[in-house]
């Protein structure tokens, strides 16, 4: 059972021992329960009488007693328990340090559970969410033989997708690079020119402008969002610009209206970089469908997942079909085997899309989840001095992609590095935000962009999985402050 304590009730006789009973068979019963406890229970009524520890054995053997001393001299702290009937939130609020086995007892106090703290699950920073549609609708895929880029699904999937975005024309491609590489392809851009990005993404951002030829402009982002600074942007705009593309970062929404009023007064494209922000909503308009075209991946990571794909969206009828033709060999859609252009093979299989069509029946229930674990771990954690929460900005409705921190290195007591390497060895595995690609050994402009380099430096990525619950973001916010506390 994968939560923050696992219930073991098939361990409870192996690891009974009768008060009667001499610490020699006590460490027999902890040796064989592999828990490090022993039940005591009163030889007459069965009634639990308390846990005995290998610390509590060790502690009355330094003081003189022997093996086949009667456990019952043992000297002990008192036991923590539950009832039987307690929520899993109840017993989750009674671990502690020294608390790391609840008996959960009846109302005649005999046990008839027990919980155990194990910090042995592992909690990966994500991991999809899949069901029986997605194996029902791939395995029609294998079944059918259609498995390749023709099929049912694909049209379906960029249909649904649009219709969520709030777009007219959906195309789907291999990745999320390769929607965005098509997506400036389809504008037209090319060697000489510039197209203005964040420092703050995954490099991928970046290589897609390089793709084309044309070179990517570094900018800072903004502290309170962590996204493109609009500000930042006018400086940059140069007679080479041609386009922006603001990436709505961990999930949370740029601020687009200024965005979208520098593109209109300087005659800029603007392509959203949504890949990890699907469902997300600026000023009620969900994300993608704001500037000249959005595009989205579909990563084994994403919030929804196609294993590998990727999804570019426009109201705009030329440039979806601009971007159907090079997406597909650049053939002419009305000419098979004929190209006039130069394309490239970035379709997506029907196989993918089958996942995606499954995943897009209940995107709002995924969406919704990561929203309300996001709160879960804002009551957690909003009340430990050094951690800034992600942000949220009256205006937006941020989908926490991945759940983020800021760790303030002087009043939390350690670096985000420092903590990370704490919260692995319990088992919780945590991300770096983003190194600034402006940093990134194959761009390094030598550029000093003072907030990416801080939100870099001082961020960190929790479990964010749809498939987290409450009792693990309790045990992950648990490990954070006994690990700050002991620091």
């Amino acid at each position: 059972m994968k939560s923050r304590f696992t219930r073991i009730k098939e361990k409870i006789v192996d690891i009974s021992v009768s008060d009667k009973q001499s610490i020699r068979d006590v460490l027999r019963k902890i040796d064989k329960g592999a828990l490090g406890v022993a039940l005591l229970m009163d030889s007459k009524t069965g009634i639990f009488k308390g846990l005995v520890t290998d610390g509590d054995v060790r502690r009355s053997l330094i003081k003189g007693m022997d093996l086949d001393s009667p456990v019952s001299d043992i000297e002990r702290p008192k036991t923590i328990t539950a009832s039987v009937t307690a929520s899993s939130e109840e017993i989750s609020g009674l671990f502690g340090e020294a608390v790391r086995v609840i008996p959960l007892l009846d109302g005649g106090r005999r046990v008839t559970d027990l919980a155990f703290f194990d910090t042995r699950v592992y909690l990966p920073v994500s991991e999809p969410n899949l069901g029986e549609k997605e194996l029902k609708y791939v395995s029609e895929c294998v079944l059918t033989g259609w498995v390749s880029s023709a099929g049912k699904y694909v049209t379906q999937f960029e249909q649904m997708f649009a219709e969520f975005c709030g777009t007219r024309y959906g195309i789907s491609s291999s990745s999320g690079t390769t929607a965005l590489h098509l997506a400036l392809l389809s504008l037209g851009i090319g060697p000489g020119d510039e197209v203005i990005v964040p420092s703050f993404t995954f490099i991928s951002t970046a290589n897609a402008v390089v793709f084309t030829g044309a070179t990517p402009v570094f900018v800072d982002s903004d502290i309170q969002t962590w996204n493109i600074s609009a500000h930042e942007i006018e400086k940059a705009v140069t007679v080479r610009t041609k386009a922006i593309i603001p990436v709505h970062i961990y999930g949370h929404p740029a601020d687009m209206a200024p965005i979208l009023d520098i593109a209109d007064r300087y005659n800029l494209a603007v392509v959203e970089d949504a890949a990890e922000a699907h469902g997300a909503l600026y000023k009620g308009k969900k994300t993608g469908s704001l500037g000249d075209m959005g595009i989205f991946s579909f990563y084994g990571n994403k919030t929804i997942t196609t294993g590998e794909g990727g999804m570019l969206v426009t109201d705009n009828k030329e440039l979806a079909d601009k971007a159907r033709i090079l997406r597909d060999h650049g053939m002419d859609p009305e000419n098979r085997y004929h190209h006039s252009v130069l394309g490239y093979n970035y379709r997506m299989t029907n196989i993918q899309a089958a996942l995606g069509v499954a995943q897009m029946e209940r995107i709002d229930q995924i969406v919704q989840q990561k929203c309300t674990n996001a709160v879960f771990y804002n009551d957690a954690l909003g009340e430990i001095p050094g951690i800034t929460l992600p942000p949220q900005a009256e205006w937006a409705k941020n989908i926490y992609w991945l759940y983020s921190i800021l760790i303030d290195e002087k009043s939390f007591g350690m670096s985000a590095g420092r903590l990370a390497a704490m919260l692995k060895i319990k088992s919780i595995e945590t991300r770096p935000l983003f190194l600034p690609v402006h940093q990134q050994p194959i761009y390094d402009t030598k550029q000093h962009l003072p907030v990416c380099e801080y939100l870099s430096s001082s961020g960190l990525s929790l479990p964010s999985s749809v498939n987290i619950d409450i009792n693990e973001i309790g045990r992950i916010a648990w490990e954070i402050k006994n690990i700050r506390k002991k620091n």
